[in-house]
């Protein structure tokens, strides 16, 4: 397989678990009428809510999980390989929920799931404190997922400020690299185009970057500007806005092998044996 046309689908997710599946299979059947064979939703897909208290009594395990079970239909139903950018899911003896990714084939089989690494633990001049460790608890692997265009590596949104992640993920072999995401409009605004094509350019792989946008229910508000990018770090197409839609993108799976041959650094890494003092 040489060529795959990918979709990003942007959502505003709210409060309520039901119309966040209504919008996000909407848009997934538009993606998938326009040919798309695999589409990708944001983070959080299931539900987006910071207040306090508000959405734990909604999370539930994996198994019983309303978004999933949707997903995994509709990917059947369609043929398309489906990315959760994330659900939120409660972990058995665990006090604190998973934000986890899930990768659907398109026999509605879970291909892989990913739980995100890096905690959003900052305070970003917004107004609004962030302490994604309180509920969540972090992943401890990074994940490759197999599949008939080549093999994927899967991370979420502020995985990206990490970028020695995206890097292994490529050297064992990922050409395409997912990153959904919920960046606040500030941190967005400042950040989100470069760290996201400094990805694609560092590792020589296609990034899917599917985002939340707009002012949501919970008074948070997102960023938007969802993205395909090359692993020559060329913005292929963006929702260059905060509403919700989908985006297109055909890939040439070739691109990644030219890019790394182009620009070999993925297999030039160097062992540093100390940090020194520069006036020694």
């Amino acid at each position: 397989m040489t060529h795959l046309r990918v979709a990003c689908v942007q959502m505003r997710s709210g409060v309520e678990i039901a119309p966040n599946i209504a919008a996000a299979s909407d848009l997934i059947r538009d993606a998938a009428g326009q040919g798309a064979q695999l589409v990708a939703t944001p983070e959080m897909t299931n539900l987006l809510d910071i207040r306090p208290g508000k959405a734990r009594p909604k999370i539930v395990p994996e198994a019983d999980d309303q978004t999933l079970a949707a997903m995994r239909s509709l990917a059947a139903e369609l043929g398309i390989w489906v990315l959760i950018g994330s659900i939120a899911v409660t972990l058995e003896g665990e006090d604190r929920l998973a934000n986890r990714s899930v990768l659907i084939a398109p026999d509605g089989s879970v291909r892989a799931r990913y739980d995100k690494i890096h905690m959003f633990d900052v305070e970003v001049g917004d107004g609004q404190s962030y302490r994604e460790s309180r509920a969540y608890r972090p992943g401890e692997r990074a994940v490759l997922a197999e599949t008939e265009f080549g093999k994927l590596g899967m991370t979420i949104c502020y995985d990206v400020r990490f970028p020695h992640l995206y890097r292994k993920l490529a050297q064992a072999g990922a050409g395409i690299l997912t990153i959904p995401a919920a960046f606040t409009r500030v941190t967005g605004k400042a950040h989100w185009h470069v760290l996201v094509r400094a990805r694609a350019i560092e590792t020589s792989s296609f990034i899917i970057a599917p985002a939340q946008g707009g002012k949501h229910e919970d008074g948070r508000e997102t960023f938007g500007h969802s993205l395909i990018v090359s692993p020559w770090g060329e913005v292929l197409t963006e929702k260059a806005d905060d509403e919700p839609g989908v985006i297109l993108a055909d890939l040439d799976l070739d691109a990644v092998a030219i890019a790394r041959r182009r620009i070999p650094s993925l297999g030039n890494d160097q062992s540093i044996s100390s940090i020194v003092d520069g006036a020694d």
